[in-house]
């Protein structure tokens, strides 16, 4: 694991890693709570919009921030206020005076907070590992944020069901103390990256580059979809453990667990490639194969059936993100990465808000399987057509993903704008160049 031989990932994960399992043990007990106070699929839907549909709106604003400040006090900053938000709740629900609007409250205000964390936070990775490891920090990232899972759901399903969801809220805020003291622990340098002297010119530069570039595009289109129409089967969990799986609390943690093993072996797949070769395949072939079992899974009435189809979907949800991360920040310049990362978390956080309430809403009126099923089958429909769009931008990634490699990751200029152009006008010409440089390369 190349990436764990710099000391200031090392720091990273391990203090994200308990963190993570802090914060899944949250995301579950959060569920659980507002399903035992209203009963509601639908209220469980706007939860998750509440907390989500702050990224989609400020995550370009976050990003502009991660490109012009120190990525690393950022996170710091964005670390502590999760913590104290953490707290707050379960104060509230210790005390037996949680309302449900004090958890979209929260809720909201958390989301505010994941929007500068996270453009920082995935921008911050090239920061702690540089280039030649990035692609196996970003596979353990995801390798870590699934672990957690795993753990995570386990736990607060016991805890929840022997002594509530405000246990699982304190422990939640107090493991942010890990990732705190491993972020001070760092030395590190983050200097800006914009050059501008606008946040909005800076925010444009993004919208620009990612509207003109499309692989990035195509990418983050699919990522959107899935967000949209597939992740919705996470909000609706606590219905299929207490309606159709008759699974109660435990059973809900054992179903959130489920999905993060086959998350976690999918991350573990990732690590274990070099380069990119492949992956735009990949992304596609897993969007499929993540839509095909969220439609098996919406059939099961068995809970243990239900259990085991949800390690595909893991798996499949997994690899599909994970790939698309790596494939984008291999062809992004550095001087925009906080910016493109935040369009990445417009698509994969800031579209889930909205699949979250529309998801609730129909599970309201056809029930949560029919629900499901329709966004499996609507990720498998954006699978196919993403594969077929594949030929005709592989040569543009491919000249994109040299060009940050041998040109430093310059924006503007250079062998980047060079090897795009030459892309769109002479795809031939393109090719040819490449293999040349791939052989100085080498030799």
């Amino acid at each position: 694991m190349r990436a764990l031989k710099h000391r200031n990932f090392q720091l990273f994960f391990g203090g994200q890693l308990i963190s993570l399992v802090g914060t899944w043990m949250q995301s579950v007990a959060q569920s659980w709570l507002v399903y035992r106070l209203t009963g509601s699929a639908l209220l469980l839907g706007s939860v998750g919009f509440a907390s989500q549909i702050p990224v989609f709106l400020a995550a370009p604003l976050g990003g502009t921030v991660a490109d012009r400040t120190n990525r690393h006090r950022v996170i710091v900053i964005t670390q502590t206020a999760s913590m104290i938000l953490a707290l707050i709740l379960a104060i509230l629900t210790l005390s037996h005076m949680v309302k449900v609007w004090h958890i979209f409250v929260l809720a909201a205000l958390l989301g505010l907070v994941n929007a500068f964390d996270i453009p920082g936070r995935q921008a911050f990775l090239v920061d702690m590992v540089g280039k030649e490891d990035l692609m196996n920090a970003i596979a353990l990232n995801s390798s870590m944020f699934n672990g957690a899972r795993i753990i995570g759901p386990a736990v607060a399903g016991i805890l929840v069901a022997h002594i509530g969801e405000g246990w699982c809220f304190f422990a939640n805020g107090i493991s942010y103390i890990a990732v705190i003291v491993g972020l001070l622990l760092m030395t590190i340098h983050c200097p800006p990256r914009s050059k501008t002297d606008s946040p909005l010119e800076d925010i444009k530069e993004g919208f620009r580059f990612v509207s003109k570039t499309k692989p990035i595009r195509a990418l983050l289109m699919l990522l959107g979809l899935v967000s949209l129409v597939g992740m919705p089967y996470v909000v609706l969990m606590p219905v299929f453990a207490d309606r159709v799986l008759h699974g109660g609390a435990r059973g809900l943690g054992i179903l959130m667990g489920s999905t993060g093993v086959g998350a976690l072996l999918g991350a573990f797949t990732l690590a274990l490639r070099d380069g990119v070769k492949g992956l735009g395949r990949l992304v596609a072939l897993m969007c499929g194969a993540f839509g095909v079992s969220l439609v098996l899974f919406s059939f099961s009435t068995n809970f243990w059936l239900s259990a085991f189809l949800l390690l595909p979907v893991g798996f499949a949800m997994m690899l599909q993100m994970a790939s698309s991360n790596t494939l984008i920040q291999s062809m992004v310049p550095d001087a925009l990465r906080g910016r493109v990362m935040a369009l990445y978390s417009m698509m994969f956080m800031g579209m889930a808000p909205f699949g979250a309430l529309f998801g609730g809403a129909m599970a309201d009126h056809l029930g949560a399987p029919i629900t499901v099923a329709i966004g499996g089958a609507a990720s498998v429909l954006g699978a196919i057509a993403f594969w077929r769009a594949l030929p005709s931008f592989r040569v543009e990634a491919r000249a994109l993903i040299l060009a940050q490699g041998v040109a430093g990751g310059e924006p503007a200029g250079g062998m980047t704008a060079r090897l795009t152009a030459e892309v769109a006008v002479d795809q031939p010409a393109a090719v040819m160049e490449l293999e040349k440089e791939e052989e100085e390369l080498r030799s």
